[in-house]
């Protein structure tokens, strides 16, 4: 018999004792910052740089990235009611969070932590790419784990039908279309990084992610359900709307990183 559908049952909760509950996306948001950890960690290692300084970076992504994703939802999808109820932004456990928003405080809280070691902006963002993008992986399969963020209906033979969110028709898995790309992306990332040897071309690696990672996002949401009522009524949906700067963004600095570095080379002949 083929397979027609997967009955996707998953309970977002590991175990519960009282009011205590270890959920799978909380393990899974954790696993990006411990597995990120030890790549960051092999990076620094092959530069020679010291691991207080990763220690120090860890603690500024973590900030950015939790800050930033909790802003963009509250601010790009639901603005009216977490503004006249500003306490319930603090109310990060009840769920909200955006990849986009995430982009913007990691952006700015890795401005100042360049700032603090005194490394250029694009050293930190060539590098640390590579494990956003793993993260990313991470954060999508917590989705999963919770039956969020889904697709529409399907009939190919690997839908999926979200019980535990109320579903009786298969949707498109599109937690696992995105996180496995977003896999791919960071693999591909590192390869290009060892590859140079720890010396990628000055902005490369970060426009490359911009670009690979954004249109992801990008085309995925067509297959994506809305996130919030008024999105019914757009032709691109708001993270289609995100996404597009950040690939602009991304061509812009591919064109700059080859003219820089392709007039470095010229020079130095």
């Amino acid at each position: 018999m083929l397979l027609s559908s997967i009955n996707w049952t998953v309970d977002p909760e590991i175990f519960r004792i009282g009011n205590f509950a270890v959920r799978w996306y909380g393990l899974l948001f954790a696993s990006a910052f411990f597995f990120g950890y030890l790549l960051f960690l092999r990076i620094f290692k092959k530069e020679g740089i010291s691991v207080e300084l990763l220690d120090r970076l860890t603690v500024y992504t973590a900030f950015g990235t939790i800050i930033g994703a909790r802003l963009g939802h509250c601010l790009f999808y639901e603005p009216d009611y977490y503004l006249s109820n500003p306490v319930e932004i603090l109310k990060i456990w009840r769920g909200g969070l955006a990849s986009h928003g995430a982009a913007i405080g990691i952006l700015i809280a890795l401005y100042y932590y360049s700032k603090s070691i005194r490394r250029p902006y694009l050293w930190i963002l060539d590098r640390i790419v590579i494990v956003v993008a793993l993260g990313g992986f991470f954060i999508r399969m917590g989705n999963l784990m919770n039956s969020e963020i889904y697709g529409v209906e399907t009939s190919l033979p690997w839908g999926f039908i979200f019980t535990m969110a109320g579903e009786t028709v298969p949707k498109h898995p599109t937690q696992i279309y995105e996180g496995l790309s977003y896999l791919a992306i960071s693999g591909l990332l590192y390869r290009i990084y060892i590859k140079q040897d720890g010396k990628p071309k000055e902005g490369y690696l970060f426009s490359i992610f911009l670009i690979l990672l954004w249109t992801v996002r990008f085309l995925v949401e067509f297959i994506k359900e809305v996130q919030v009522d008024f999105e019914t009524m757009m032709t691109l949906n708001m993270g289609q709307w995100l996404s597009i700067p950040f690939i602009i963004a991304g061509v812009a600095l591919l064109l700059w990183s080859y003219k820089r570095n392709r007039s470095k080379e010229v020079k130095g002949k």
